[in-house]
């Protein structure tokens, strides 16, 4: 688009369905290198990746050509497919529906960089639960208790 000139930075968030712990150190990291493909692929550029067992974090900066349901669509199908494919657990592997995602200026950058690539650390103290609670509440996001991730107590 010709003439158009955009700085679009989100932190998008989302889980494993029914917050299953699947996601396993031996190939995280692979799943974050494919996720980048995914991403980059779509012409959009992330910042960082990363996440524990039962969720996942990036910071993408988006351009106006591309829907974020679409581009975050296009992420966990490939990648569930491409977990499902390789084998890495037994039966299905699903994410859950819906997504968050929460916009940032450039000068925070550098803190939402951190904090993504913290997450193992972060976890130690905090469960995903209430990271996003957190989230959607910083942010003044209203929603509905039915709607949000499943969860499994």
């Amino acid at each position: 688009m010709a003439n158009t000139y955009t700085q679009i930075y989100l932190h998008v968030v989302f889980s494993v369905k029914g917050r299953q712990n699947l996601i396993n150190k031996n190939w995280k990291d692979e799943l974050n290198k494919y996720i980048c493909g995914i991403v980059n692929g779509k012409g959009q550029k992330i910042y960082a990746i990363g996440g524990v067992e039962d969720h996942i974090h990036f910071l993408v900066s988006i351009k106006p050509d591309i829907a974020l349901s679409d581009l975050v669509r296009d992420i966990k199908a490939n990648s569930s497919k491409w977990i499902n494919e390789k084998g890495f657990i037994k039966g299905k592997f699903q994410w859950q529906e819906g997504f968050g995602a929460f916009s940032y200026a450039q000068s925070q950058l550098d803190t939402v960089i951190a904090y993504i690539n913290n997450q193992e650390q972060h976890h130690l103290k905090k469960t995903f639960k209430d990271e996003y609670m957190e989230l959607l509440q910083k942010f003044n996001i209203e929603y509905n208790d039915k709607y949000l991730f499943e969860w499994i107590e």
